[in-house]
């Protein structure tokens, strides 16, 4: 039975213990209203998701406007003046469990949709074996990609065609091997018996390469 580890905040832990994967990682937090205020501070955006889970299920983005900030789930949208009022509003649509806040990346888009990519790799006979690179373009109006919450799967090489114009597909999508490679390795360092992982990964419009989340029972 292939291991599995669910905490997003331990997969982020230990890939952040190599300085080469580091520098594609997001800056991560555990949520409190405290560290909210402070990476508000810092960063236009955050996203908040639970610690465990996946498919997007309780993602919710949260940022600052002219007019105080807002926060939005799913199509729904709140705005607040105050930070105490943003505060009890993420008490009321938060899902009963501990979350973590993710710096907000400004991730390259098609039609003004945010694409992110899944990469799936499984080892098979002692040897990871890539499985599917493919790009997921977030449904209309909504901030998450999941296919679940009506994203559409494009081929990576479409998807970053089409999002970052007068950029390499191929040299881009090289380098998203290269980089799960060494994420494998020191996944499998930290966390032996590992059999299969899902890379989520963003590109800004920039084209730098970014590591939202890994997953140990990729869909």
């Amino acid at each position: 039975m292939a291991r599995q580890l669910a905490s997003k905040l331990l997969k982020t832990e230990a890939l952040l213990q190599n300085g080469q994967v580091a520098a594609h990682i997001p800056q991560t937090v555990k949520y409190s209203p405290e560290e909210l205020r402070r990476m508000l501070e810092r960063h236009r955006f955050v996203f908040i998701k639970p610690v465990k889970g996946g498919g997007g299920h309780g993602v919710i983005k949260v940022g600052r406007h002219a007019g105080g900030y807002y926060c939005t789930r799913l199509s729904q949208t709140y705005r607040c003046s105050r930070f105490e009022d943003l505060v009890r509003v993420l008490s009321s649509i938060k899902l009963k469990r501990s979350y973590l806040i993710q710096q907000g990346i400004e991730l390259a888009t098609i039609g003004g949709r945010p694409i992110d990519y899944r990469v799936k790799t499984v080892k098979n006979e002692g040897h990871w074996e890539f499985r599917a690179m493919v790009g997921r373009l977030a449904r209309p109006g909504l901030v998450v990609t999941n296919l679940c919450k009506g994203g559409t799967l494009l081929p990576g090489r479409v998807g970053l065609k089409r999002s970052l114009r007068g950029t390499s597909a191929s040299a881009k999508l090289k380098e998203m091997r290269a980089l799960t490679r060494l994420c494998i390795s020191v996944l499998e360092t930290h966390f032996p018996g590992l059999g299969q992982l899902g890379f989520d990964y963003g590109v800004d419009r920039g084209g730098r390469i970014w590591i939202l989340e890994v997953n140990t029972r990729p869909q």
